[in-house]
């Protein structure tokens, strides 16, 4: 009996133990590292023609610079519209911003600043758009390129992604060439002819602009937004991108000896090809609670407060019971792993014939923490034995790197977004998608990508989708926010 209470109160003091460490921990929890903008005397923005602006922005929405995945289909001279079109409409910008225009279309702003010791800031919107899904343009409230203005709203393909960006950049940029602004610290503003179809303009713009010795403070892109229902706090945040995952699309192929389907041997190339995939499906990279998704999540949890706070705050005993419930969800998920997607299937062209080699292509987004080469000794782990051929489709591009929470750049853009949103949550977060920004990292300290949009998850879904619109509320805030920024950081 001794004994028993001897081990039932040494149990009992462990338990207390734990729940002071959780209790004080939970108490002193604050995310490290993320500086909130407070120490910015912010610029204001200067006045401009709302009216006109949205006007501008229907405009642009008609001008078909539609990228598709063979550029031979592309219409080149949509492009040359738009150049036109944007030389015309902000004169202001154009007198005081040199601009060039690479072979590919890749569009490159330089205004200089007065001071040359300071290092220039980069500015990002790309020009091109997604293809509307043939057969679906009937499921549109509105034409999706006729830029009707709406339901205070301004509808059509591009007006988010990223024709809503581009021309709230110009708005902005004009705005304060006409008011007489003259920057100290250099602006370039660089606009990639090809985002949605692989990046090779921004590439481009970052060799040219490397060539010329630009270092620039930071860059700033498309990416992420104000989301208006976040998880965890079921409220505003405002989520700044600070790194990208890497992307790989990894062809697994299986031969086989081919023949005619009323002989079919043991097992098919197809079947070899279907349990590989299922092999590499089956072992995928663990949720893990690091990088710029560990950061978002600490950041909500601190304002959350209660068991959510406790939980993260704690994540030396809770990380099980964390990983469980962010891998609950696709949404989540993503920014906590390498995620594993097989989208292709190829096989035999004949229904009746046994294909001699079929294949499938497996999309991979890669976690920072993570490089292509894990994602291969994975997967040839995963197979093991099995009769099939493993190789990139080309070659992958790596994670970004992870940009500073608490550098000047991140308080600048820090700044101008909280003065639009000063009740949401500033969080850092991770982009799953992939932006032009990740080729600036060789002539940028740091690279970050937000839109100041008011989106909530369910309207975020209409971006490359059906009914894609911007709210002119969206728009203004927007071109506020670049304004504000442009002015606060190079003035």
């Amino acid at each position: 009996m001794a004994k028993k209470r001897t081990i039932l109160l040494g149990g009992l003091a462990v338990l207390a133990v734990v729940g002071s460490a959780v209790a004080v921990r939970t108490v002193s929890f604050a995310p490290a590292d993320i500086a909130d903008g407070s120490d910015v005397r912010l610029a204001a923005a200067p006045s401009y023609d709302l009216a006109a602006a949205v006007a501008h922005l229907s405009a642009a929405a008609q001008i078909r610079t539609v990228s598709h995945q063979d550029a031979a289909d592309n219409e080149v001279a949509e492009w040359d519209k738009l150049h036109a079109w944007l030389a015309a409409t902000y004169p202001a910008t154009h007198a005081a911003m040199t601009r060039t225009i690479l072979p590919n279309r890749t569009l490159v702003y330089h205004w200089p600043g007065s001071d040359v010791s300071l290092a220039p800031i980069i500015l990002m919107a790309h020009q091109d758009v997604v293809p509307v899904t043939e057969g679906t343009e009937k499921d549109w409230k509105y034409p999706p390129f006729a830029g009707t203005i709406a339901e205070q709203a301004v509808w059509g393909r591009g007006t988010v992604d990223d024709k809503g960006s581009l021309i709230g950049l110009f708005e902005a940029i004009d705005a304060l060439a006409r008011s007489g602004f003259k920057p100290k610290r250099g602006i370039y503003l660089v606009s990639g002819h090809d985002e949605e179809a692989g990046g090779t303009g921004a590439i481009a713009a970052a060799a040219k602009l490397k060539a010329e010795g630009v270092q620039a403070i930071f860059t700033l892109d498309e990416g992420s937004i104000v989301l208006t229902d976040t998880p965890v706090i079921d409220g505003p945040a405002i989520m700044i991108g600070i790194a990208e995952k890497g992307y790989g699309t990894l062809k697994v192929t299986a031969h086989a000896a081919g023949g005619h389907s009323s002989m079919p041997p043991a097992e098919t190339g197809v079947e070899t090809l279907a349990k590989a995939v299922l092999d590499i499906t089956g072992d995928p990279f663990p949720i893990e609670l690091r990088g710029p998704g560990a950061s978002m999540i600490e950041a909500l949890a601190a304002r959350k407060g209660g068991t959510s706070k406790m939980a993260v705050a704690n994540s030396w005993l809770f990380a099980p019971l964390l990983k469980r419930q962010l891998g609950g969800a696709p949404t989540t998920a993503a920014a906590f792993h390498t995620t594993i997607a097989p989208t292709m299937l190829e096989g035999s062209p004949k229904e009746n014939v046994l294909p001699q080699s079929a294949n499938a292509l497996i999309n991979y987004r890669i976690a920072p923490w993570n490089r292509s080469t894990d994602v291969m000794a994975r997967a040839r782990a995963a197979v093991g034995d099995a009769k099939v051929d493993l190789a990139w489709v080309k070659p992958p591009r790596e994670p970004s790197r992870v940009s500073s929470t608490s550098s000047q750049g991140w308080k600048w853009i820090a700044a101008a977004a909280r003065a639009d949103a000063p009740q949401a949550v500033l969080t850092p977060t991770l982009v799953v998608a992939g932006t032009d920004s990740r080729s600036m990292e060789g002539v940028s300290q740091d690279v970050y990508r937000f839109m100041p949009m008011h989106f909530s998850l369910k309207e975020s879904a209409m971006i490359h989708g059906t009914n894609e619109h911007m709210k002119i509320d969206s728009f203004k805030r927007m071109i506020d926010f670049y304004a504000r920024l442009i002015a606060t950081s190079t003035g």
